[in-house]
């Protein structure tokens, strides 16, 4: 078997319709969270980078790639795409999938603590003309890419954030203290620039430079704003995600690294860190 058909027997297995009491993959939950929704999944398009291969039996091999996974919505009559890349290992044996498991993001030297960030003790405020359409053609342009320009972090989705934003014309303060205001610079770069937690307490806090206000609904967003996810609702603030679009009901749809994510609903609740003690806040930036 070669390894176009081992990506396509694994494809096959996700889509397949589980009746033997295992958990539903990704696949089928967020296809299952759109239907609760009243949208239709007309078509589920896969695409698989393999990335590691190693031959354990002769009838079984495990394999590591990354799977890009586009989903065709019908939402009344308007359409648009989502799209999610995840990385898997897998076990074939004698052409199927024996079992599968993803491969969740590890903590490196690159990950940073968790910092609160607060900008109060500038008294001064600070206006500036955040371009929301410039923050999202970047954020559609290195959804599923890494700008070589910035740390590529395990953890992600913070920095990506922080360019959008700074794409936006959001501007830095605070260098070269890492616990104050918000930047990046060569090889170093604030807390709150790449720390989940740091950027939600930065964005309460601050009066300069990049600042957020807070809105009580995720419909009160625009193009270029931001969502704080704080996934088991006990303090810690896990995510960051930029609203990019808005579905036909007025509710965001984001982008994100760490899983990377194009036009997704913005709940998350398709997210295996997602839980019902969930906390969001929402912010309206650069107004």
């Amino acid at each position: 078997m070669d390894d176009k058909q081992l990506l396509t027997a694994y494809w096959q297995h996700l889509l397949e319709q589980r009746n033997d009491g295992e958990p539903e993959n990704w696949i089928a939950r967020k296809k299952r969270l759109h239907e609760e929704r009243g949208n239709k999944v007309p078509r589920i398009r896969g695409e698989g980078k393999l990335l590691r291969k190693s031959q354990e039996q002769q009838d079984q091999c495990r394999i590591e790639y990354d799977l890009l996974a586009v989903f065709f919505i019908k939402q009344g009559n308007s359409f648009y795409h989502e799209e999610e890349q995840r990385r898997h290992t897998a076990i074939i044996q004698a052409g199927r999938v024996a079992s599968d498991e993803l491969v969740l993001p590890t903590k490196t030297a690159k990950s940073l603590p968790v910092i609160e960030v607060f900008g109060k003790e500038e008294a001064r405020s600070q206006r500036f003309d955040y371009d929301r359409r410039a923050a999202v053609q970047y954020a559609e342009r290195w959804w599923n890419d890494y700008n070589p320009e910035f740390q590529k972090f395990a953890v992600d989705c913070t920095s990506y954030v922080s360019q959008c934003l700074y794409a936006g014309g959001a501007p830095m303060w605070g260098m070269p203290d890492k616990g104050r205001g918000w930047w990046y610079q060569a090889d170093s770069w604030s807390y709150s620039w790449a720390v989940a937690h740091s950027l939600r307490w930065y964005l309460s806090g601050s009066t300069q430079g990049l600042k957020g206000k807070e809105v009580e609904r995720a419909s009160d967003l625009l193009p270029g704003d931001v969502i704080c996810y704080d996934f088991q609702g006990d303090g810690r603030w896990d995510h960051n995600t930029i609203v990019v679009s808005k579905d036909t009901n007025g509710e965001p749809l984001v982008n994100a690294h760490t899983d990377n994510s194009r036009h997704r609903y913005w709940e998350y609740r398709d997210s295996m860190a997602w839980t019902e003690d969930c906390q969001y806040k929402f912010f309206r930036i650069g107004e």
